[in-house]
């Protein structure tokens, strides 16, 4: 057997929870799983709702043909981000490295499977957004019967080329930063910067089109899609395979599988020194004993949390991201004024801004509460989880110190963000005021719920933690109804901002806020309890 072939089937042996549910006798970690894999299929089957309502949409206005497009550039997109915050998890600074790399196998062997196992991993999320949009381009346009076989081996192909770009990017981070002595914290840093530049890389876009040399290029082109998959040739490539030229379905496998080769060839190169040097850790020559600082045991909790996410490349980049990106908000909304930032998201629609002030805090909360720590949290004590219950510490000691610490990260940036809102929108101080009370709120609620989930969906046979981070049961469940609800939020206060006083209405959502914490507060001291008490 491929020797590639045979590590990746040992990972995901030793990985696959179905794999553990059919042999572990546990009653109650079969439980989890079972409820793990009804979560994630209500995930799919969402994604593969929004795919399909995609696809009437499409099919509605006469558009169907581009939906082979929209769906390879979706997909490529996704599976570039998603790869890009995972690399440094999976790739590199991965807990079981020693293990791996003290089997006789070539470092690039090491390198492609761990690749592949990601792939694998990722996989169902590309294929249940890829079926779902080939039903939908079924239904409307009527496709001869040799389009679908090609569309489901393609469906397999598809994310490789955007994964392949994404892990070399993060590579090429990981490379550069591996040459200072804190390695770990400047490649965060460098991912920091990249993730934060393909945010901002739809306005790059906007502006390079407002050329008039380009749109006069372009001008002919009336889709999107179209365009789009003329710069990224393997969605072209896809659409055309599926359509009319099965060569262009070879080339997509033959161009894949070539950069696979290519790129591993040179990761393998560098793959131990990368590793090796994002594992270990400087010490200061001049370091001096100093008296250690007395801290309540809450403090002292919230603290390790701390340094366990300032030590995770991982976990910083997918817990942290939201405060960032809010902080950027805020600096940019002061510099270039409310109205001008409304005015660009809503391309110059016509009515009052002053209606958006009362959802301000919500808008902030959209990115603060985007991910709470105590999510993922609980499931990080990992295999160390036994000897925490060993301490003389209760358990609701614990989890008040993990809110504490997403108190602690979230609260600073709140505040800063909404002050920089309020003050470019000239909001009275009093309705400034009452703002930062909700947004405080808000984050306490971010905090308890976000631990109730991490609680109930807590996970400690992980051997990756980009497994609990980027893919835990308790992220999902933490994370699309929080975001759902907010964006549902964000409207409903808008609208009932036309039919009373701004002061009152924040003051109802400060109490229903407040009740949600308290509620969510209280059901983790009740989880933090043994069983039988």
């Amino acid at each position: 057997m491929n020797k590639t072939i045979l590590l990746l089937k040992t990972l995901l042996l030793s990985t696959n929870q179905w794999n553990i549910y059919k042999h572990t006798g546990d009653k109650k970690k079969r439980r989890k799983i079972i409820g793990s894999f009804i979560g994630t299929l209500v995930i799919y089957l969402m994604l593969m709702g929004y795919s399909i309502a995609m696809c009437i949409g499409y099919g509605t206005l006469g558009m169907i043909g581009k939906t082979p497009e929209m769906c390879a550039l979706i997909i490529s997109v996704l599976a570039f981000v998603l790869t890009l915050f995972k690399t440094n998890g999976y790739l590199f600074n991965f807990r079981e490295y020693d293990m791996l790399m003290s089997l006789p196998f070539e470092t690039k062997t090491v390198a492609a499977c761990k690749f592949l196992y990601m792939y694998v991993k990722s996989l169902p999320w590309y294929l249940s957004i890829s079926l779902a949009m080939m039903i939908g381009y079924g239904y409307f346009a009527k496709p001869a019967v040799m389009v679908y076989p090609a569309w489901i081996i393609l469906s397999f192909v598809l994310p490789v080329i955007p994964m392949l770009i994404s892990a070399f990017l993060g590579f090429l981070i990981a490379k550069v930063s591996s040459g200072f002595k804190k390695s770990n914290l400047i490649h965060t840093v460098l991912t920091f910067i990249f993730v934060i530049f393909c945010f901002s890389f739809r306005f790059i876009i906007e502006s390079l089109f407002r050329d008039d040399k380009v749109a006069a290029t372009l001008e002919k082109t009336s889709e999107v899609t179209g365009n789009m998959s003329k710069f990224y040739l393997p969605a072209g490539w896809f659409a055309d395979a599926v359509t009319k030229n099965i060569w262009a379905g070879l080339l997509l496998i033959g161009v894949s599988a070539l950069l696979f080769a290519v790129i591993f060839q040179i990761v393998g190169n560098s793959y131990r020194n990368i590793n090796s040097a994002l594992k270990s850790h400087a010490a200061a020559k001049n370091y001096k004993m100093t008296a250690q600082k007395q801290r309540s045991v809450v403090n002292a909790i919230a603290f390790k949390e701390f340094k366990r996410l300032t030590g995770s490349t991982s976990y910083m980049v997918n817990c942290a991201m939201g405060e960032v990106l809010a902080a950027l908000f805020g600096f940019v909304t002061l510099i270039l004024g409310f109205d001008k930032i409304v005015a660009i998201v809503t391309q110059n629609a016509p009515f009052d801004h002053a209606l958006l002030q009362p959802a301000i805090p919500f808008i902030i909360y959209f990115f603060i509460g985007m991910m709470a720590t105590t999510a993922c949290s609980p499931s990080l004590e990992g295999k160390n989880f036994w000897i925490i219950q060993s301490l003389p510490i209760e358990m609701k000691t614990l989890y008040q110190g993990k809110m504490l610490f997403n108190m602690y990260l979230t609260v600073p940036f709140m505040a800063f963000a909404t002050l920089c809102l309020c003050i470019s929108a000239k909001i009275p101080a009093v309705n400034s005021l009452l703002y930062l009370i909700l947004g405080f709120s808000l984050c306490a609620f971010s905090s308890a719920w976000g631990c109730v989930c991490g609680i109930r969906h807590m996970r400690l046979d992980w051997e990756n933690e980009i497994e609990v981070v980027k893919q835990g049961t308790a992220v999902a469940v933490y994370l699309l109804p929080n975001m759902f609800v907010v964006m549902a939020l964000c409207g409903l206060v808008i609208y009932l901002g036309t039919r009373m006083d701004h002061k009152l209405l924040t003051l109802i959502f400060i109490l229903i806020s407040g009740l949600l914490a308290a509620l969510s507060y209280r059901r983790v001291i009740v989880l933090s309890k043994p069983a039988g008490k």
